[in-house]
């Protein structure tokens, strides 16, 4: 088996401008579509503008991946980085400006980093947490208001805090924040929740946890930090104030699909709309992960979208080689 070994060089300045496959984006999809990529023999490359792993990075711990029974998100992470790597993935933290498909064929890649071309791309960006537009939201990011429990609570030990939304993401986050905080309020505008069944039952079960169902924030307030939030009962109009030193915000995710949206269609949201294939409207660019419409949003789906765009990816350059094109 013929391994790439890029690792030597990934901390030189220099890095080669022509792949066979570029990925942008380095969560789950896109190091998974790494390792099926290097694999196939493709001299495959990740972008990835923050840090690898993607949402898993910032999970606390993950307990639905088959056949690992419970593990820390960035372990996850880690290990995910490491196998790709095994198969010769080069990775280069840069930001992806913007993507164009030549008349040769090939994709140019305009990047923080430079200039890239590629036979094909896949993009596996994902999804970002959702704001609430509400006043002092802005203000106060970073401040009191995060969209992360792992990277934040612990600053928050002992202390009130919030959690906003109905979804899995806000109630594993809550389960953490459970286990730091003194006082965990779970702040949602309806009394039925999205989030799967074992998960509300265990958040139920914490003595330090109260449901404020019913309920949506209105305005964060404070001065230098987060003092408390401004609710109003989506029922009676009643206004409230709860005080807390934190609130941690997860009501949905935004694809992050900008780049692309000349060259995929997508929905009102913003959600590419390919199927199962990953194939898009443009020959040679494939959507996988969170940033494509599919109906659930976990690790395993990245995964699996990640191996079959990697495949679809492979199909596509030995079809246009046949054809004798560059």
């Amino acid at each position: 088996m013929l391994e790439f070994n890029l690792e030597d060089i990934a901390g030189t300045s220099e890095v080669e401008s022509e792949w066979d496959v570029a990925i942008v984006g380095g969560g789950p999809a896109g190091l998974t579509a790494a390792l099926y990529s290097g694999r196939s023999m493709r001299k495959t490359i990740i972008f990835e503008k923050l840090a690898v792993g993607g949402q898993i990075s910032v999970t606390d711990e993950v307990d639905n991946y088959p056949g690992i029974e419970r593990i820390k998100g960035p372990e996850l992470a880690r290990l995910m980085e490491k196998h790709a790597k095994r198969f010769g993935a080069k990775i280069v933290f840069a930001e992806v400006l913007k993507i164009r498909k030549e008349e040769g064929g090939k994709f140019t890649l305009e990047t923080t980093e430079g200039a890239f071309k590629a036979k094909a791309v896949i993009w596996a960006t994902g999804a970002e947490p959702r704001k609430l537009g509400v006043p002092g939201e802005k203000e106060f990011t970073g401040r009191g208001v995060s969209y992360c429990a792992v990277c934040d609570g612990p600053f928050f030990k002992g202390k009130p805090v919030a959690v906003i939304g109905g979804g899995d993401s806000a109630f594993t986050e809550a389960l953490y924040l459970a286990g730091i905080a003194g006082k965990v309020y779970l702040i949602h505008r309806r009394e039925q929740f999205r989030a799967q069944r074992i998960y509300v039952e265990q958040l139920k079960s914490k003595p330090n946890v109260e449901f404020l169902l019913n309920k949506v924030v209105v305005e964060f307030v404070g001065d230098k930090m987060l003092k408390g939030l401004r609710l109003v009962d989506t029922k009676t109009g009643e206004e409230s104030f709860l005080e807390v030193s934190a609130a941690f915000v997860y009501i949905g995710l935004r694809p992050v699909n900008e780049v692309i949206q000349d060259l995929v269609d997508l929905d009102e949201r913003g959600f590419a709309l390919v199927g199962e294939d990953t194939k898009t409207k443009t020959p040679g660019l494939f959507v996988a992960g969170d940033g494509r419409v599919k109906f659930l949003r976990q690790v395993v789906t990245a995964v699996a979208d990640g191996a079959v765009a990697a495949m679809m990816a492979d199909e596509y350059i030995r079809e246009v080689e046949s054809e004798g094109q560059p």
